[in-house]
């Protein structure tokens, strides 16, 4: 579904597009200052555009049309500018979280905002990082989109793979912080440990000055309870880290091996261009995210990796891990 065209109207001549009403009705709503609550109430009298068998094998149905018409015109109109846009997406943010609570519709989001944005790839490329900066789309969802049969068409521009590396770093830059802090408070809790039971022997010290020296905090405290609620979120940081990880190599070894095959069955040579543009990326997300992937390299040596893959994918593996040994 397109409902937007160009960058200041809505399609006019196809009145009886799905959504069309509703979209010039928001886009005067949004222009006259309505808040996230008034978009939401506009968008509820749409019909869920999905077949009744994938709303029933879904998890948790989503709608669709709700985000194609929201986003779409969200997004059309705040096109003037990279701080437009972030100034539109900052001020509906809710309505975004409401509509993306499932990563099949994150996933809907980001194509929605490639549909109106296929000629500004800089665009796509902030936006994307807005998206994930702000919590709106989670970065498992934007691995599987750039790698979706939707965008084929683009998989060997620069700008996805400008998308897919900042999608990782992001996470492990939020793996790194979470880290960071808990040491942090396990340190403080440390020594607040330590300070107490000094204080517990000074107790009796007949210098009253030392004894206040002792007491004297140096910032919050924090307490075990915290402490362990830091490891728990530090983990399920792990989780997410490792999925990412599993998700981009799996879709790697899919187009590659499909590749291998497809050109086995034709009897045709299979060491094209786009074969080694491919491998070559592979080999880059090995090379520029090598630390953070060798933590998972037993995890995906026997998920992924493994003994029956077609060798020319197996070999790039095996010279990451000979490199790393």
């Amino acid at each position: 579904m397109h409902l937007v065209c160009g960058s200041t109207q809505l399609v006019s001549s196809r009145p009886s597009l799905p959504g069309t009403a509703t979209a010039h009705k928001l886009v005067v709503a949004i222009r006259q200052k309505c808040n996230a609550e008034d978009v939401l109430n506009e968008l509820n009298d749409l019909p869920n555009s999905r077949d009744a068998s994938d709303m029933e094998m879904a998890e948790e149905p989503f709608n669709p049309l709700k985000i194609d018409v929201f986003v779409q015109t969200l997004l059309n109109l705040g096109s003037k500018s990279f701080s437009h846009s972030f100034a539109a997406i900052s001020k509906f943010h809710t309505v975004f979280k409401a509509l993306a609570e499932t990563e099949e519709a994150q996933i809907c989001i980001l194509h929605n905002m490639f549909e109106l944005w296929a000629d500004h790839q800089q665009m796509m490329v902030v936006i994307v990082d807005k998206l994930l900066k702000v919590q709106i789309v989670e970065c498992s969802a934007v691995a599987t989109w750039v790698f979706s049969k939707e965008m084929v068409g683009e998989f060997t521009k620069m700008y996805l793979w400008e998308i897919l590396h900042l999608t990782i770093k992001k996470m492990n830059q939020h793996v790194t912080k979470l880290s960071r802090e808990m040491n942090e408070a396990k340190e403080k809790l440390a020594r607040t440990v330590e300070s107490s039971s000094s204080e517990s022997e000074d107790e009796a010290s007949p210098n009253p000055q030392k004894h206040r020296k002792n007491t004297e905090g140096s910032g919050e405290k924090p307490t075990e309870e915290q402490v362990e609620r830091m490891e728990e979120k530090l983990e399920a940081a792990y989780v997410d880290q490792k999925r990412l990880f599993l998700i981009i190599f799996q879709r790697f070894i899919m187009i590659l091996s499909e590749h291998l095959v497809k050109c086995d069955t034709d009897g045709r040579e299979y060491d094209t261009d786009w074969y080694r543009w491919t491998v070559g990326r592979l080999q880059q997300v090995f090379m520029m995210h090598h630390e953070q992937v060798q933590k998972y390299s037993s995890t995906l040596e026997s998920l992924l990796f493994t003994s029956d893959l077609d060798p020319h994918i197996l070999d790039v593996f095996h010279q990451f891990t000979a490199l790393r040994a």
